[in-house]
């Protein structure tokens, strides 16, 4: 058993629900000597919302490597840190990898509350295979993009993706001519929201609906792997 004092926590916030948010996460928060936030604006609302109070630091993707040295030699000198994405768990798609990586690095402790994360909610959602499956996260927005979808073509587990509502029509119109039109997926928007929505079919009948539904919200994309027997 570890028995080193935890310097980092990574701190799961809801990804739209605030009722989401767990017991456990509400008492870290409310311990750790400064909350570290992609947005301080937004989780400025939910920190004021759960009635926290506590010192709040911006850390985001375009201050990070700026920023991390300087808050592993906080941790050392005995602060305790609480890092926090403006939804769900800091990491997955979000900043959080590289001061992960520095803090064990230095031979402090992290750890990782469980908690909400889009992903998994979209992948049982779809009513897909769920037993096995690949989170590609964000697809390059165009450098690389052809080739990461080519180089998923012969993948025969479910895959996930996150994308944003006006690239979706292009993802899905790649994908169609990628993995052919007939591949069935999901596009799960607004997850835990009151508009949540998971719309179920082929890729080509996906294009179709969304040509006339409007697309706003988080989305996440779930597409079936290749038929192995094909």
């Amino acid at each position: 058993m570890n028995e080193h004092p935890i310097n980092l926590f990574l701190v799961p916030t809801p990804i739209g629900n605030l009722k989401d948010i767990t017991i456990r996460a509400i008492e870290v928060l409310k311990s750790a000597d400064v909350i570290l936030a992609e947005d301080t604006r937004t989780s400025g609302s939910l920190l004021k919302h759960l009635e926290i109070s506590r010192p709040l630091q911006s850390y985001h993707i375009f201050n990070e490597h700026k920023t991390v040295q300087r808050l592993v030699d906080r941790m050392k000198a005995g602060e305790v840190f609480a890092l926090i994405s403006d939804a769900g768990t800091p990491a997955i798609s979000d900043p959080g990898f590289l001061l992960v990586r520095e803090v064990l690095a230095a031979g402090l402790d992290v750890q990782c509350l469980p908690g909400p994360t889009a992903l998994i909610p979209a992948l049982i959602n779809s009513g897909l295979p769920n037993d096995r499956f690949v989170f590609e996260g964000f697809l390059p927005h165009k450098k690389g993009r052809k080739t990461r979808i080519d180089n998923l073509v012969e993948e025969v587990r479910t895959m996930v993706f996150y994308e944003s509502p006006h690239r979706l029509m292009k993802t899905l119109e790649q994908l169609s001519v990628a993995f052919g039109p007939e591949r069935q997926a999901c596009v799960s928007r607004e997850l835990t929201k009151l508009h949540e929505e998971n719309a179920r079919g082929t890729l080509a009948e996906l294009i179709e609906y969304y040509q006339t539904n409007p697309l706003k919200g988080e989305i996440v994309l779930t597409v079936a792997g290749r038929n192995p027997k094909a």
